[in-house]
Protein backbone atom coordinates (compact mmCIF):
# COMPACT_ATOMS: atom_id res chain seq x y z
CA UNK A 1 0.00 0.00 0.00
CA UNK A 2 2.46 2.65 0.85
CA UNK A 3 4.10 1.75 -2.80
CA UNK A 4 0.67 2.06 -4.29
CA UNK A 5 0.34 5.87 -2.41
CA UNK A 6 3.67 6.82 -3.08
CA UNK A 7 2.89 6.06 -6.87
CA UNK A 8 -0.09 7.98 -7.08
CA UNK A 9 1.66 10.73 -5.14
CA UNK A 10 4.46 10.83 -8.36
CA UNK A 11 1.45 10.56 -11.15
CA UNK A 12 -0.53 13.58 -9.15
CA UNK A 13 2.93 15.96 -9.34
CA UNK A 14 4.15 14.81 -12.71
CA UNK A 15 -0.02 15.70 -14.42
CA UNK A 16 0.43 18.75 -12.38
CA UNK A 17 3.34 19.85 -13.64
CA UNK A 18 2.21 19.11 -17.33
CA UNK A 19 -0.66 21.06 -16.72
CA UNK A 20 1.27 24.14 -15.76
CA UNK A 21 3.65 24.01 -18.49
CA UNK A 22 0.59 23.70 -21.28
CA UNK A 23 0.44 26.78 -22.88
CA UNK A 24 -3.36 28.25 -22.56
CA UNK A 25 -4.74 31.59 -22.10
CA UNK A 26 -2.48 35.47 -22.59
CA UNK A 27 1.03 34.61 -21.59
CA UNK A 28 4.12 36.87 -22.05
CA UNK A 29 6.38 36.50 -25.21
CA UNK A 30 7.09 33.06 -25.77
CA UNK A 31 10.64 32.56 -27.50
CA UNK A 32 11.45 29.46 -30.12
CA UNK A 33 15.45 27.96 -30.39
CA UNK A 34 15.58 29.53 -34.01
CA UNK A 35 15.04 33.22 -32.76
CA UNK A 36 11.47 33.30 -33.68
CA UNK A 37 8.77 34.80 -31.33
CA UNK A 38 5.08 35.03 -30.39
CA UNK A 39 3.70 37.36 -27.66
CA UNK A 40 -0.66 36.41 -27.06
CA UNK A 41 -3.16 34.07 -26.57
CA UNK A 42 -2.87 29.91 -26.33
CA UNK A 43 -5.04 27.21 -26.13
CA UNK A 44 -4.05 23.55 -25.52
CA UNK A 45 -0.53 24.34 -26.56
CA UNK A 46 -1.67 26.06 -29.88
CA UNK A 47 -1.78 30.21 -30.44
CA UNK A 48 -5.02 30.61 -30.40
CA UNK A 49 -6.73 33.94 -30.14
CA UNK A 50 -4.96 37.17 -30.92
CA UNK A 51 -1.50 37.37 -31.27
CA UNK A 52 2.41 38.32 -32.63
CA UNK A 53 4.22 36.46 -34.35
CA UNK A 54 7.46 37.35 -35.19
CA UNK A 55 10.34 35.39 -37.79
CA UNK A 56 13.59 36.67 -37.42
CA UNK A 57 14.94 34.45 -40.29
CA UNK A 58 12.88 35.61 -42.99
CA UNK A 59 12.22 39.30 -41.28
CA UNK A 60 8.89 39.06 -41.22
CA UNK A 61 5.69 40.22 -38.28
CA UNK A 62 1.77 39.10 -38.32
CA UNK A 63 -0.28 40.29 -36.14
CA UNK A 64 -3.92 39.31 -35.94
CA UNK A 65 -5.99 36.73 -35.35
CA UNK A 66 -4.87 32.42 -34.93
CA UNK A 67 -7.14 29.59 -34.72
CA UNK A 68 -5.33 26.01 -33.29
CA UNK A 69 -1.39 27.16 -34.43
CA UNK A 70 -2.69 28.54 -37.60
CA UNK A 71 -3.01 32.26 -38.73
CA UNK A 72 -7.42 32.19 -38.74
CA UNK A 73 -9.74 35.82 -38.94
CA UNK A 74 -8.16 39.16 -39.86
CA UNK A 75 -4.59 39.94 -39.39
CA UNK A 76 -1.71 41.71 -40.92
CA UNK A 77 1.66 40.49 -42.46
CA UNK A 78 4.67 42.85 -42.38
CA UNK A 79 8.12 42.51 -44.08
CA UNK A 80 11.60 43.79 -43.50
CA UNK A 81 13.08 45.96 -46.32
CA UNK A 82 16.11 44.78 -47.25
CA UNK A 83 19.73 46.69 -45.69
CA UNK A 84 17.14 48.23 -43.08
CA UNK A 85 15.44 47.90 -39.95
CA UNK A 86 12.23 49.66 -41.31
CA UNK A 87 9.02 47.15 -41.99
CA UNK A 88 6.37 47.56 -44.37
CA UNK A 89 2.70 46.50 -45.10
CA UNK A 90 2.80 43.09 -47.37
CA UNK A 91 -0.63 41.92 -46.83
CA UNK A 92 -3.86 43.33 -44.48
CA UNK A 93 -7.14 41.25 -44.26
CA UNK A 94 -8.52 37.54 -43.73
CA UNK A 95 -6.80 34.54 -43.20
CA UNK A 96 -7.95 30.82 -43.09
CA UNK A 97 -5.99 28.28 -42.06
CA UNK A 98 -2.91 30.22 -42.57
CA UNK A 99 -3.66 31.06 -45.76
CA UNK A 100 -4.86 34.57 -47.42
CA UNK A 101 -8.71 34.07 -48.07
CA UNK A 102 -11.43 36.38 -47.87
CA UNK A 103 -11.19 40.25 -48.69
CA UNK A 104 -7.79 41.28 -48.38
CA UNK A 105 -5.03 44.38 -49.60
CA UNK A 106 -1.81 43.18 -50.96
CA UNK A 107 1.09 44.97 -51.43
CA UNK A 108 3.50 44.15 -54.26
CA UNK A 109 7.44 44.77 -54.18
CA UNK A 110 7.28 47.08 -57.46
CA UNK A 111 4.09 49.44 -56.01
CA UNK A 112 1.34 47.66 -57.57
CA UNK A 113 -1.44 46.74 -55.38
CA UNK A 114 -4.21 44.73 -55.29
CA UNK A 115 -7.30 44.55 -52.84
CA UNK A 116 -10.20 42.22 -53.52
CA UNK A 117 -11.19 38.70 -52.44
CA UNK A 118 -8.63 35.68 -52.08
CA UNK A 119 -8.84 32.37 -52.17
CA UNK A 120 -6.67 29.41 -50.39
CA UNK A 121 -3.39 32.16 -50.78
CA UNK A 122 -4.44 33.68 -54.79
CA UNK A 123 -6.71 36.39 -56.08
CA UNK A 124 -10.51 34.90 -56.59
CA UNK A 125 -14.02 36.12 -56.94
CA UNK A 126 -13.44 39.97 -57.51
CA UNK A 127 -11.07 42.22 -57.11
CA UNK A 128 -9.02 45.56 -58.13
CA UNK A 129 -5.30 45.58 -59.26
CA UNK A 130 -3.58 48.75 -59.63
CA UNK A 131 0.01 48.12 -61.69
CA UNK A 132 2.67 49.76 -61.68
CA UNK A 133 2.34 51.03 -64.95
CA UNK A 134 -0.71 53.01 -64.26
CA UNK A 135 -3.71 50.61 -66.09
CA UNK A 136 -6.43 49.77 -63.35
CA UNK A 137 -8.53 46.24 -63.24
CA UNK A 138 -11.12 45.68 -61.96
CA UNK A 139 -13.59 42.99 -62.04
CA UNK A 140 -13.56 38.59 -61.95
CA UNK A 141 -10.72 36.33 -60.60
CA UNK A 142 -9.53 32.77 -60.65
CA UNK A 143 -6.64 31.16 -59.56
CA UNK A 144 -4.54 34.78 -59.23
CA UNK A 145 -5.64 35.60 -63.24
CA UNK A 146 -8.40 37.80 -64.90
CA UNK A 147 -11.26 35.11 -64.82
CA UNK A 148 -15.10 36.31 -66.14
CA UNK A 149 -16.25 39.75 -66.48
CA UNK A 150 -13.61 42.63 -66.15
CA UNK A 151 -12.87 46.06 -66.96
CA UNK A 152 -9.12 47.10 -67.61
CA UNK A 153 -8.47 50.94 -68.00
CA UNK A 154 -4.71 51.88 -69.80
CA UNK A 155 -2.91 54.35 -68.56
CA UNK A 156 -3.01 55.97 -71.79
CA UNK A 157 -7.03 56.51 -71.80
CA UNK A 158 -8.08 53.39 -73.50
CA UNK A 159 -9.86 50.44 -71.68
CA UNK A 160 -11.39 47.37 -72.59
CA UNK A 161 -14.48 45.51 -70.74
CA UNK A 162 -16.08 42.66 -71.42
CA UNK A 163 -15.07 38.61 -70.73
CA UNK A 164 -12.10 37.47 -70.14
CA UNK A 165 -9.96 34.06 -69.01
CA UNK A 166 -6.67 32.69 -68.07
CA UNK A 167 -5.64 36.45 -67.46
CA UNK A 168 -6.54 37.32 -71.54
CA UNK A 169 -9.57 38.94 -73.11
CA UNK A 170 -11.53 35.93 -74.21
CA UNK A 171 -15.41 36.30 -75.34
CA UNK A 172 -17.45 38.73 -76.24
CA UNK A 173 -15.85 42.28 -75.42
CA UNK A 174 -15.34 46.34 -76.22
CA UNK A 175 -11.74 48.15 -77.40
CA UNK A 176 -12.30 51.76 -77.00
CA UNK A 177 -9.65 53.99 -78.19
CA UNK A 178 -10.39 56.88 -76.68
CA UNK A 179 -6.89 58.89 -77.77
CA UNK A 180 -8.15 57.52 -81.38
CA UNK A 181 -11.62 58.09 -81.00
CA UNK A 182 -13.19 54.75 -82.16
CA UNK A 183 -14.49 51.19 -80.50
CA UNK A 184 -13.82 48.04 -81.35
CA UNK A 185 -16.92 45.68 -80.60
CA UNK A 186 -16.89 41.66 -80.68
CA UNK A 187 -14.98 38.45 -80.30
CA UNK A 188 -11.85 38.00 -79.02
CA UNK A 189 -9.87 34.50 -78.44
CA UNK A 190 -6.88 34.04 -75.96
CA UNK A 191 -6.13 38.30 -75.94
CA UNK A 192 -6.60 38.80 -79.87
CA UNK A 193 -9.51 40.36 -81.69
CA UNK A 194 -10.84 38.14 -84.31
CA UNK A 195 -14.16 39.09 -85.19
CA UNK A 196 -16.20 42.27 -84.84
CA UNK A 197 -17.06 45.85 -85.84
CA UNK A 198 -14.95 49.09 -85.59
CA UNK A 199 -16.32 52.54 -85.74
CA UNK A 200 -16.02 56.23 -84.42
CA UNK A 201 -17.00 56.60 -81.12
CA UNK A 202 -15.99 60.11 -79.27
CA UNK A 203 -14.02 61.11 -82.37
CA UNK A 204 -14.80 65.61 -82.07
CA UNK A 205 -12.93 64.76 -78.51
CA UNK A 206 -10.18 62.48 -79.48
CA UNK A 207 -6.42 63.76 -78.74
CA UNK A 208 -5.16 62.18 -81.95
CA UNK A 209 -8.84 61.18 -84.40
CA UNK A 210 -7.88 58.95 -87.34
CA UNK A 211 -7.34 61.30 -90.19
CA UNK A 212 -10.70 59.67 -91.56
CA UNK A 213 -13.76 58.84 -90.39
CA UNK A 214 -14.85 55.27 -90.80
CA UNK A 215 -16.93 54.58 -93.44
CA UNK A 216 -20.53 53.25 -92.40
CA UNK A 217 -20.74 49.24 -93.81
CA UNK A 218 -23.92 47.70 -93.96
CA UNK A 219 -24.43 43.72 -93.30
CA UNK A 220 -27.49 41.64 -94.43
CA UNK A 221 -27.31 39.90 -91.06
CA UNK A 222 -24.58 41.45 -88.94
CA UNK A 223 -25.77 38.84 -86.14
CA UNK A 224 -25.54 35.80 -87.98
CA UNK A 225 -21.68 36.81 -88.92
CA UNK A 226 -21.19 37.13 -85.04
CA UNK A 227 -23.46 34.01 -84.50
CA UNK A 228 -20.90 31.70 -86.64
CA UNK A 229 -17.89 33.90 -85.14
CA UNK A 230 -18.83 32.86 -81.37
CA UNK A 231 -19.62 29.42 -83.08
CA UNK A 232 -16.09 28.96 -84.02
CA UNK A 233 -14.67 30.65 -80.63
CA UNK A 234 -16.76 27.70 -78.78
CA UNK A 235 -15.58 24.98 -80.61
CA UNK A 236 -11.87 26.43 -79.84
CA UNK A 237 -12.69 26.17 -76.08
CA UNK A 238 -14.76 22.64 -75.70
CA UNK A 239 -11.44 21.34 -77.91
CA UNK A 240 -9.19 23.41 -75.16
CA UNK A 241 -11.11 21.43 -72.79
Amino acid sequence: MPFLKRSLTNQSASTLLDIKTQKCGLRHTVFSPCGNEYTGEWQNNKKHGKGTQVWKKHGAIYNGDWKFGKRDGYGTYNVLLPGSKKYVKKYCGGWTDGRKHGYGTYFYNNSAVYEGEWSEDQRSGWGRMYYANGDIYEGEWMKDKNNGEGIIRFSNGNWYEGSWRDGKQDGHGKFYYCDKGQLYEGLWVDGMAKCGTLSDFGRDEAPMPAKYPIPKVYLVDKQLVLREAESAYHVHINKQG
